[in-house]
């Protein structure tokens, strides 16, 4: 009897969050709906023995934090053609007729929002993957199953035992403008766009913060093996049947000028949507004809996307500020008259640097054209001169730090102008302690850009090692901490000095230096004492680093205040060495090796790799303590010549890997990935196969 209540409310519960959610066509209230629900989830409380994951009750999410695994997806997700251009649209439709005749296109709206494949077996959701690089991407099935318009279950119907469904999970204007004027009131930055809100909400790893910001989902491409459908419009009809939300707005055309026209319309009608869109999608129809014209190495060869020029909008600049970032890089910001722009309210626009403005001739009292497109920023593309006040002067670029007021330098190459005092410019100071604590740097959660400057603002902190220094009693008194919150960032802090080395590196914030090179970086030195030790030639050999980023790396190392700040992390515990690889054998054991050239098997780290994991010792440079100069083309040769009057032993690429003897290289470059128990990719579609881009 309980277990037949339970079913039967969330079937009905199924059933309105369906119409509501999908066909936004409700029939009865929320409070009925809420009534409902509470009471679904008071008999799951009181009767765990009928607990199901697939529950309307699940969809609130769970406040646990979860870890993203990669997975390979079955059919890869191409991306498509772009043109802006009606006359190339049109070349696009020739060429095809030319080769496969007369056929129909369906046309559907390019939402703007993050790729996502659905994958259904015996009629429930299975996984849900992201785009990732179109071969494998992240796991957040967690996440997309609190998206109400996502089926945990499909209706009763003769859908396939498993197949795949992929669309675009996006952020309504009204979930985006509620969750902007949310974070504005607790002081927090706002989101750029809709896009970027729904691809972070998207990797958030609490599934209870997805559930609460409003996501949709609406799918348009259906694949598996033996799919019985002729054609696409075949097949989203009946996945609308199943339960999946699909959009109504797709339309069948047969000539070029219905093409047309359904552009034309949806050019000025996208602005009457809930949800972002920026083009218009072209299809051939038909599934056969889809097999015969093929792909590119990149994308299907029987769609197009055609993208909407950029949304622009006129507007008043009322001034013009200047902010400073961690580098001292100085960025010109228009404010604003509040105007609609591409569904979000537009105050600020970027003016990128002084060259630009003066490119623009841009004036405060102005009326400019805003641009926001594929942009994620706003950006001013004109001034309308016509409405230009008869008493306006030309605008006078900043001379001086509005921070701190010291001279501004602009260096060679560089389009933007600096301030030099990187000791004493407050901007400067407190963003590098920001991106210290990044995620992807020393990850101390507990810290917050605006407790930072809490810290700086009461003299705590004026430097990245001050943060080590913190006690408790310190930061328990300050205003919104606490006892409690002062613990926990004590704590963070401490558990920061186990981040492996390249992310400290990247936490240093040299000018630069991404994420990417420090890791390129921490591979090919292996210590923090390498790097500072590295001449320019030997930074330039690590993958990724030019003599720019070389350049800037001995700015930094070369400044005695900065010395400072690296002896007090060392001392406070930080990570200032990579962590010994795993040995594989000892055939190399007592044998130095300096690497140089390019190599056709391996990158120099993957071989740098190898030696160490052989027990054998990376040099940096040629001298009498090198055993072996393993060579590949390109080397430098001063390195050759040096090495010949050594006498040392010069060897080629494979007769390194001989030295190794029978290890497999594959195994010991890189570890074997984790099993993926996802389905292997078939090579070929099958004949009855729903293509996917």
């Amino acid at each position: 009897m309980i277990r037949e209540k339970i079913e039967d409310l969330r079937r009905r519960l199924e059933y309105h969050n369906h119409r509501y959610y999908v066909e936004n066509s409700p029939e009865i209230s929320d409070f009925e709906f809420d009534a409902m629900m509470r009471e679904l989830q008071e008999l799951e409380a009181a009767h765990p023995q009928f607990a199901d994951p697939d529950s309307p009750t699940q969809r609130v999410g769970s406040d646990l934090t979860c870890e993203f695994r990669t997975v390979r997806h079955r059919y890869p997700m191409r991306s498509l053609g772009n043109t802006y251009s009606l006359d190339e649209l049109h070349e696009f439709i020739q060429r095809i007729e030319r080769e496969v005749g007369t056929t129909d296109y369906a046309c559907e709206l390019k939402f703007d929002g993050t790729a996502i494949s659905l994958t259904y077996e015996h009629g429930r959701l299975l996984r849900a993957v992201t785009r990732g690089d179109g071969e494998q991407g992240d796991d957040v099935t967690a996440n997309v199953r609190t998206v109400r318009s996502v089926p945990l279950v499909l209706r009763d119907g003769d859908w396939p035992d498993y197949f795949e469904i992929r669309g675009e999970i996006l952020m309504p204007y009204a979930s985006f403008d509620r969750l902007n004027a949310e974070r504005e009131a607790a002081g927090e930055p706002l989101l750029a766009n809709p896009r970027n809100a729904a691809a972070g909400t998207l990797k958030q790893q609490s599934s209870a913060v997805v559930a609460r910001r409003g996501l949709d989902c609406v799918l348009y491409q259906l694949s598996g093996d033996d799919l019985p459908f002729a054609s696409h419009s075949e097949s989203l009809a009946k996945a609308r049947e199943w339960g999946f939300k699909v959009s109504d707005k797709m339309r069948i055309c047969h000539t070029i000028a219905e093409i047309d026209a359904f552009i034309e319309h949806w050019d000025t009608a996208r602005r009457e949507l809930p949800f972002p869109t920026d083009g218009v999608v072209v299809k051939v129809d038909d599934f056969a004809l889809r097999r015969r014209l093929g792909y590119t190495a990149k994308a299907p060869k029987w769609a197009v996307a055609y993208k909407f020029k950029a949304e622009q909008a006129l507007t008043r600049l009322e001034s013009i500020s200047f902010q400073v970032g961690r580098t001292g890089a100085v960025t010109p910001v228009a404010n604003l008259a509040p105007v609609l722009l591409a569904g979000t309210t537009v105050r600020r626009a970027t003016l990128h640097n002084a060259e630009q403005m003066a490119l623009l001739d841009i004036r405060p009292g102005d009326m400019v054209y805003v641009e926001k497109g594929g942009e994620i920023i706003p950006k001013i593309t004109g001034v309308e001169l016509s409405e230009r006040p008869a008493d306006s002067r030309p605008f006078r670029y900043i001379d001086r730090c509005p921070e701190c007021g010291t001279p501004l330098v602009r260096y060679e190459g560089e389009a933007k102008h600096y301030c030099p005092n990187q000791s004493g410019c407050t901007p400067q100071i407190v963003g590098r302690i920001v991106h210290f604590i990044r995620r992807k740097a020393m990850d101390i959660a507990s810290l917050g850009e605006e407790t930072v400057e809490l810290l700086y603002a009461n003299g705590l902190v004026r430097d990245i090692a001050d943060l080590y220094d913190l006690r408790t009693e310190q930061l328990s008194p300050l205003p919104r901490l606490g006892e409690k919150s002062a613990e926990n960032i004590i704590r963070s802090i401490r558990e920061s000095t186990r981040v492996p080395f390249h992310r400290v590196l990247f936490g240093l914030g040299i000018r630069f230096v991404g994420e990417t090179t420090a890791k390129y970086l921490a591979e090919h030195f292996r210590s923090l004492e390498a790097v500072m030790q590295a001449s320019r030639e030997e930074l330039v050999e690590a993958d990724e680093v030019g003599e720019k980023i070389a350049d800037a790396i001995l700015d930094y190392f070369a400044d005695p205040r900065n010395l400072r700040i690296l002896e007090r992390l060392r001392e406070a515990g930080l990570q200032f060495r990579a962590a010994e690889r795993e040995r594989s054998s000892e055939r190399l054991a007592g044998l130095s090796f300096v690497i140089s050239g390019k190599f056709t098997d391996h990158s120099r780290d993957e071989l740098k790799e190898l030696i160490e994991r052989h027990g054998g010792k990376n040099l940096a440079a040629v001298s009498g303590n090198t055993d072996y100069l393993v060579a590949g083309d390109n080397m430098g040769p001063a390195k050759l010549k040096k090495a010949e009057k050594l006498g040392i032993r010069i060897i080629s690429e494979q007769e390194f890997i001989d030295l190794i003897g029978d290890a497999s290289p594959q195994s010991d470059s890189a570890p074997a990935p984790a099993p993926d128990h996802t389905p292997a990719a078939p090579q070929q579609p099958s004949p009855r196969q729903g293509e996917l881009f």
